[in-house]
C-alpha cells in the first residue's frame, strides 16, 4: 500500500474564516483581467453609437438619417419605428398600461432615451454620424418630479394609464389603528430622499450577434442579473429562451447593482444586430451612464411612529411616493418592496400600515443600486426614531435598545412575513458604544456647545436582508391578481465542482461577481472540504446560459452569495469528497468513514500511514471508470441546485418571507459643523456588523468600507439633479460629485457574530449594510448638531450652511416674475454704446448679411420670410462642441427704438430657446443699446456644461453686440477685453 512520508503542509485550521487576499486580485492589478471592452468574440464586428433625446418630453415628428447614412463608414441607422415591428415591450409585474421599450418610438419621455442607433466601422464614425441625424421634435410639458407628476394639471406620461400614479397598494399588519389610538407619543415626519447612482469604474457594455437558421442571439455583456430578466428579454425579442444566449466576461469593473439595467441595451443591440445583419458592439461612455443608465429611486413620503411613554414602539405607518422614472423597468418595483417584509426593521412590533404609490416622471427609469430600497427605508424609520428619542427624553441608543428584537426571540417572525434568523442586537450596540467611547463623546458634545460650536451625534440601526425571495416583487399585485397567475417562490442557487483527469479541481458558479471575491471564498470552502489549499482550486464565475448551471435567480444582487450560494458550494464539495472517499476506500482497503482528505492526500485514519495523493485517487474516475465502486459514477462532476425552504409564496394577507438571512448593522457618527462656512467634519464614525460567520474577514472589511463610501456620497454630495423642466444637470463628475479617498473619513469597524442557522457555514449576506444606514446616521447627527428636523440630502456645503444659518438659499423658479419677460432658466442683461445713430444700428441688426457676420459661430444665415431667419451655428461649451440649426424671428418692432428677438435651436449639443428685448436710445451721435434676455437649454449641453451655461450665454450675447460695434466703427470701437477675447477664441475653436 502507498504510504505518506512527509506531505508538503499540514493544516489544523479551516481555510474558511481566514483573511486571505483575493484570488482575483493578481489579474486585476496586473492588467491581465479581461473585461467586456477587451472582447472581440466574433469576426466582422461593427460599432454602435446611440442618438439620445435631448428633451425630457417630446413627440417625434420625423427623423431624417440621410446625412448620417451618407457618411463613409456608416453601415446602417435604426430607429424605434423600425424596431417596434420585431420587438415587443419588456413586461413588468405591475399590470399598468405603461409599456416599456428600450427605445423611443413616437415619443421621448426622458433625457437620454434612445432615439436611433448608428452602426459603423468604428465608434468614432458612429458618434459623428449621430450628430448628422435630424430629429424634428415637438416639445411637450414635462413632469420633472414626484410633486409635479401628481399635480392636478400634470402632463400625462402615458395617456392610457390615466394618471402618473400608476400603482397604489395599501397594507395593514396587526392593528395599527389601535396602536396609534393608544400611543402616548406620536412622531410624524415628512421627508424626501434624493436620486443618485452607483458610478462603477466600468460602464455598460454589450456585444450582440444575430444568427439565422434558426433565428438566435448570442450576447456578451457585463450584465449582473438577476437572470429572471433573461426570459423577459427573450420574450421582447420574440425568440424562445434557449435562443437568447447570454455570456458574461471573466472580469467586471464593478456594478453595485446598476448593471441590472443593461437588460435594456441587450434587447436594443440584439434587435439592431438582427435588423442590420451585423454583430454590434457598444460601450457606454460616462456621460451616457450618468444621464441614462439607471438610478436609485428618489422618494417623497411620510412616516409616523406610535410610542408608549416608556419608549416602547407599538406602531408604524408609512406613506411612500416612489419615483419610477419614465417607465417601470423590471425588476422594479423591487426597490420599493425589498424591505417590505421586514418593515419593522430591527424592532419588535406587530402593528404596521403601509401605502405605496408608484409614480412615473420625465426622468431616467430607476433600478437596483447598492442596498436598493434600504437607504430610503432607513432614512424614514431611523430619522423618526431619533426624533422620538428627543421628544421622549430618552437617549437615542437606549430607545433603540428597548425596542430591539430580543436575542431569545430568534427566529423572529416579522408582521409582514420576514423571519429574522439570528441576532444579538443589544450586544452589537454595546460594542458600538464601547468602540465609540460614547460617554466621552457626549461630554465632548456638551463642551463644544458650551463654546458655541455645532456638534451632533447620530445613530442608525437596521437589518440587512440577503438572498431575496424571487416572489417578493409580486406584492405590487393584489392577492387576487397573484391568484390568476402561477405561484412564485424561492431563490435557486447552484454550484458545480469537478475534478479533471489530471486531478485539478474546478468550481463553476452562476453568481456573476462584480468585485466581491466570490472566487476566493468559494475556493476556501472547497479547499476545506477536499483537504486542499485555495490556490489549488480554479473558480469560474462567469455565466454562459447555454452551458452554465443557471436559473432565473442566478446573478449578483441582494447579497445572495453568502446567504445562499455558499450552501450550494458546500453541498457540492461534500458530494465530491464523498465520491473521493468511496474510491479511496476501495483502493486502500479501508471503510469510507476511516478515510480523511488532508493536505492534498487521501489517507486512512487508523494510524497505518496508508494514503495516496488526492489527484491519483480522482484520476481513477476518468482512467478506470469500470473499476470504480458501485456507488461512484464515472468522472467526478457534481452539482447542486437548491432553494432555501423558508422562501415561500406570498399569502393572501400579503405576508412573505422575503430573504434568507438578516445581518445587523448599527452605526454611530459624530459631526462638527462650522457655522460660518457650512463645512461638515466627521469627527468619528463607528460601524458594528453582525454578518454571521465571517468567511473571509479581509473581504468583509473591504465590503464595509465600500458600502460606507457609497453611503457617504449619498449623504453629502451625490444627486442626479434635474431642473424644473426635466433637463438633466449632472452629466459629468464635475457636476455629479463622488467621494474620493480625500473625502472618506476614518471608519472604525466592529463585529459581533451570531451564526445563521440558514446555511451550514453560519454566514449571513453582507455588503449593503453601510450603504443603507450611513445616509440616515449622518442626517441624524446633523439634525442633532443643528437642533432641527428638516434635514434634506445630500448635505452639500451650500445646504448645510443654509441650515446652520437658517437661510433659504433659492427661490423656486415658478415664484419668480419679470415684468418684461416670462420666467426662464438663464437670464441676463447688459448694454453697449455704439458710435452710430439708432437708425444705422437698426439697419445693421435687420440686415441678414450683417447678422451673419455678428452672430458668434455663424456658418450660414438665410432669410426665409420677412423678419424670419434660419442659421447654422457652431458653439462649444466646455469640452463639448456641436452644430446647431437655429431659427430667429424679429417681433414687436418699433423702428428704430426697440424689438424682440425670439429664437430656438437644436443640434448635437441639445436644444435651446429664448428671447430678448433690445432697446436703442440716442446718446449724442451714438446709440446706447440695452438688452435683456432669458433662455432655456437642455440635452447634453445642460448635462455636461450646466455650470458654465450662464457665463457662456453672457459671453455669446456680449460678443454679438461687440461684433456689431466693431463692424460699425472698427477703429473707433473699444478694444475687446482680454477675458472676452480668450473666451471668444475658446468658443469658436474647432474640435
Amino acid at each position: 500500500m502507498p504510504s505518506i512520508s512527509s506531505p508538503d503542509q499540514t493544516s489544523d485550521r479551516s481555510w474558511v474564516g481566514r483573511a486571505l487576499p483575493r484570488k482575483e486580485d493578481q489579474a486585476l492589478l496586473s492588467g491581465g483581467a479581461r473585461f467586456i471592452d477587451d472582447l472581440a468574440p466574433v469576426p466582422g464586428l461593427k460599432h454602435a453609437g446611440i442618438l439620445r433625446s435631448p428633451h425630457p418630453h417630446a413627440r417625434i415628428r420625423a427623423i431624417d438619417a440621410s446625412r448620417a447614412l451618407a457618411l463613409p463608414g456608416v453601415v446602417g441607422v435604426v430607429t424605434g419605428a423600425q424596431l417596434v415591428r420585431t420587438v415587443g415591450p419588456i413586461p413588468s409585474v405591475v399590470r399598468a398600461p405603461v409599456p416599456y421599450f428600450p427605445f423611443a418610438i413616437d415619443r421621448v419621455r426622458h433625457v437620454g432615451e434612445a432615439v436611433a442607433v448608428v452602426v459603423a466601422e468604428t465608434r468614432y464614425i458612429a458618434e459623428d454620424a449621430c450628430e448628422l441625424i435630424a430629429v424634428d421634435y415637438e416639445p411637450l410639458p414635462a413632469a420633472a418630479s414626484i410633486v409635479a407628476a401628481l399635480a392636478p394639471d400634470a402632463p400625462l406620461l402615458h395617456e392610457k394609464a390615466g394618471s402618473n400614479a400608476i400603482n397604489r397598494r395599501s397594507f395593514r399588519y396587526g392593528d395599527p389603528e389601535r396602536a396609534f389610538a393608544e400611543a402616548d407619543e406620536i412622531v410624524e415626519l415628512a421627508y424626501t430622499y434624493p436620486r443618485y447612482a452607483s458610478t462603477p469604474m466600468e460602464t455598460f457594455g454589450v456585444i450582440a450577434a444575430f444568427e439565422q437558421a434558426p433565428d438566435r442571439f448570442t450576447v456578451w455583456s457585463n450584465f449582473q442579473g438577476p437572470f429572471v430578466l433573461q426570459p423577459l428579454m427573450a420574450g421582447a425579442l420574440k425568440v424562445p429562451g434557449n435562443r437568447l444566449r447570454l455570456i458574461t466576461p471573466p472580469a467586471s469593473g464593478g456594478s453595485f447593482g446598476i448593471k441590472q439595467a443593461i437588460l435594456s441595451y441587450i434587447v436594443l443591440l440584439a434587435a439592431v444586430s438582427r435588423e442590420l445583419g451585423y454583430p454590434v458592439k457598444w460601450i457606454e461612455d460616462r456621460a451616457e451612464h450618468l444621464t441614462a443608465a439607471s438610478a436609485a429611486g428618489d422618494r417623497s413620503g411620510k412616516v409616523a411612529a406610535a410610542f408608549k411613554r416608556d419608549g416602547e414602539l407599538i406602531g408604524l405607518r408609512f406613506d411612500t411616493l416612489a419615483n419610477m422614472g419614465a417607465y417601470l423597468r423590471p425588476p422594479e418595483p423591487a426597490s420599493v418592496y425589498r424591505m417590505h417584509a421586514a418593515c419593522n426593521g430591527c424592532y419588535a412590533l406587530q402593528n404596521i400600515a403601509i401605502e405605496n404609490t408608484l409614480v412615473v416622471t420625465n426622468q431616467t427609469p430607476i433600478g437596483l443600486n447598492r442596498g436598493y430600497g434600504g437607504p430610503q427605508f432607513y432614512f424614514a424609520l431611523e430619522r423618526a426614531m431619533e426624533i422620538a428619542a428627543r421628544k421622549l427624553k430618552i437617549d437615542p441608543a437606549e430607545l433603540r435598545r428597548r425596542n430591539f428584537v430580543p436575542k431569545e426571540a430568534f427566529p423572529y417572525k416579522c408582521p409582514a412575513g420576514s423571519i429574522l434568523d439570528a441576532g444579538d442586537y443589544g450586544a452589537a450596540l454595546d460594542e458600538l458604544l464601547r468602540l465609540a467611547g460614547y460617554d466621552a463623546l457626549k461630554r465632548k458634545r456638551e463642551e463644544a456647545r458650551a463654546a458655541g460650536k455645532l456638534y451632533g451625534i447620530g445613530f442608525c440601526a437596521g437589518i440587512e436582508p440577503s438572498g431575496s425571495n424571487m416572489a417578493y416583487v409580486s406584492l405590487a399585485q393584489t392577492a387576487e391578481e397573484r391568484a390568476k397567475s402561477d405561484p412564485k417562490s424561492g431563490a435557486n442557487a447552484s454550484a458545480v465542482v469537478s475534478i479533471d483527469p489530471s486531478g485539478s479541481v474546478t468550481v463553476r458558479l452562476s453568481s456573476t461577481p462584480n468585485g466581491q471575491g466570490h472566487a476566493t471564498v468559494a475556493a476556501q470552502i472547497v479547499a476545506d472540504k477536499l483537504g486542499l489549499k485555495p490556490d489549488d482550486i480554479d473558480v469560474v464565475t462567469e455565466i454562459d446560459t447555454l452551458t452554465s448551471n443557471w436559473s432565473i435567480a442566478s446573478g449578483n444582487y441582494s447579497n445572495r452569495f453568502a446567504a445562499i450560494v455558499v450552501e450550494a458550494i458546500a453541498q457540492t464539495a461534500d458530494k465530491v469528497a464523498h465520491a473521493i472517499k468511496l474510491i479511496a476506500a476501495d483502493a486502500l482497503e479501508a471503510p469510507p468513514e476511516k478515510i480523511e482528505l488532508r493536505d492534498g492526500y487521501v489517507k486512512v485514519t487508523d494510524g497505518s500511514n496508508r494514503g495516496m495523493p488526492l489527484r491519483r485517487i480522482a484520476s481513477r474516475a476518468h482512467w478506470n471508470p469500470n473499476g470504480l465502486p458501485a456507488d461512484v459514477s464515472a468522472g467526478i462532476y457534481e452539482r447542486t441546485v437548491l432553494s432555501p425552504p423558508t422562501l415561500g409564496s406570498p399569502d393572501a394577507d400579503d405576508r412573505i418571507p422575503s430573504a434568507v438571512t438578516y445581518g445587523f448593522v448599527v452605526d454611530l457618527v459624530a459631526v462638527e459643523i462650522e457655522r460660518a462656512t457650512g463645512v461638515l467634519r466627521i469627527d468619528k464614525y463607528v460601524s458594528v456588523h453582525d454578518v454571521g460567520r465571517q468567511m473571509n474577514p479581509l473581504i468583509v472589511e473591504g465590503q464595509v468600507h465600500g458600502g460606507f463610501a457609497h453611503g457617504l456620497g449619498a449623504a453629502l454630495m451625490e444627486e442626479l439633479a434635474y431642473d424644473a423642466r426635466g433637463n438633466f444637470l449632472a452629466g459629468t463628475f464635475a457636476d455629479y460629485l463622488c467621494p474620493t479617498a480625500m473625502e472618506v473619513p476614518a471608519l472604525t469597524i466592529g463585529h459581533v457574530e451570531t451564526p445563521s442557522p440558514m446555511n451550514a457555514l453560519g454566514a449571513k449576506g453582507m455588503g449593503d449594510g453601510s450603504s443603507m444606514l450611513t445616509p440616515a446616521a449622518i442626517a441624524n447627527a446633523v439634525a442633532d448638531a443643528l437642533g432641527r428636523d428638516d434635514i434634506v440630502l445630500p448635505l452639500t456645503l451650500q445646504r448645510v450652511w443654509g441650515l446652520a444659518n437658517d437661510v433659504t438659499l433659492s427661490v423656486p423658479a415658478e415664484k419668480r416674475a419679470d415684468a418684461k419677460l416670462p420666467p426662464g432658466g438663464l437670464r441676463g442683461e447688459g448694454e453697449v454704446t455704439i458710435p452710430a445713430p439708432p437708425a444705422e444700428v437698426w439697419r445693421r441688426l435687420t440686415d441678414p448679411a450683417e447678422l451673419a457676420a455678428i452672430v458668434p459661430g455663424c456658418r450660414e444665415l438665410k432669410q426665409v420670410a420677412p423678419d424670419r431667419y434660419v442659421a447654422e451655428v457652431s458653439i462649444g461649451v466646455a469640452a463639448v462642441r456641436g452644430v446647431y440649426a437655429a431659427e430667429i424671428e424679429l417681433q414687436d418692432k418699433d423702428e428704430p427704438r426697440s424689438m424682440r428677438l425670439v429664437g430656438r435651436a437644436s443640434g448635437g449639443l441639445g436644444f435651446g430657446s429664448g428671447e430678448g428685448i433690445i432697446t436703442l436710445a440716442p446718446v449724442g451721435t451714438s446709440t446706447r443699446l440695452r438688452y435683456s434676455y432669458r433662455a432655456d437649454v437642455g440635452g447634453k449641453v445642460a448635462a455636461v456644461g450646466q455650470r458654465l451655461i450662464g457665463t457662456v450665454t453672457r459671453v455669446l450675447i456680449a460678443e454679438l453686440f461687440a461684433a456689431l460695434d466693431r463692424r460699425i466703427a472698427p477703429r473707433a470701437g473699444l478694444a475687446m477685453p482680454r477675458w472676452l477675447a480668450m473666451l471668444r477664441a475658446l468658443l469658436r475653436r474647432r474640435p
